[in-house]
């Protein structure tokens, strides 16, 4: 009988996994829910111009920065990505992606619409893009003012430019509707797994099966 062989790890490039939707989809919800379930999984830090709310700590919700830091990021090419949002500016750090993309780590994404389609040009073969949907707009309007976070401008603003970024679902990889948090979570890891198994992203499967047919 032949002896059992010791299971081999096959290398990996990690992955980058955007989550979209309008606010109030349950994008933020579903990637704390996800971070904090898998284990090779880490949110990219956004640098933003806006102020923090309460609770924000600099740093692990948001780096904080005012506009002239800002540019300085975007003139040195030090921003994966970056857009105005509701009046703020929103970007995405380089360095700390490539890095987590090269040991194998997969970097999660908080990001809108416009975000993504600079990624896609900038890193297509690593992005995996999720656009999250409200079950109605109703629905939406109660998330909005459930969370507490904004006044009744800010959510009303919302509400308004909602439509205008649901209009770019067809632009994603994957469109999950949120009907139910457990569920849409499940099909969110559903999709991570699958990509993860994809045959590029397995750098090391070349090796991996010649030393299989080595065994042989």
């Amino acid at each position: 009988m032949a002896r059992a062989s010791k299971r081999k790890t096959v290398a990996r490039r990690g992955l980058m996994l955007v989550l979209s939707s309008p606010s109030g989809a349950g994008k933020t919800t579903l990637s704390r829910m996800l971070l904090t379930v898998e284990r090779n999984i880490e949110l990219s830090i956004s640098v933003t111009t806006r102020a923090r709310r309460p609770g924000e700590v600099n740093g692990r919700h948001y780096l904080f920065v005012d506009r002239k830091r800002f540019d300085q990021l975007i003139r040195a090419g030090d921003l994966l990505e970056y857009a105005e949002v509701f009046g703020n500016f929103y970007g995405t750090p380089r360095k700390p992606v490539e890095r987590a993309l090269k040991q194998g780590r997969d970097v999660l994404f908080d990001i809108d619409w416009q975000g993504t389609q600079q990624m896609r040009e900038s890193a297509r073969d690593d992005l995996v893009s999720v656009f999250l949907l409200p079950p109605s707009t109703g629905e939406l309007a109660r998330r909005l003012h459930t969370r507490a976070q904004d006044d009744k401008k800010v959510i009303r603003s919302r509400m308004g430019k909602a439509s205008g970024e649901m209009s770019h679902w067809a632009e994603y990889d994957y469109v999950v509707i949120n009907r139910d948090l457990d569920r849409a979570f499940a099909d969110v890891r559903a999709i991570l797994a699958a990509e993860r198994l994809k045959r590029e992203r397995q750098t090391g499967l070349s090796a991996f099966v010649r030393g299989l047919q080595s065994e042989l």
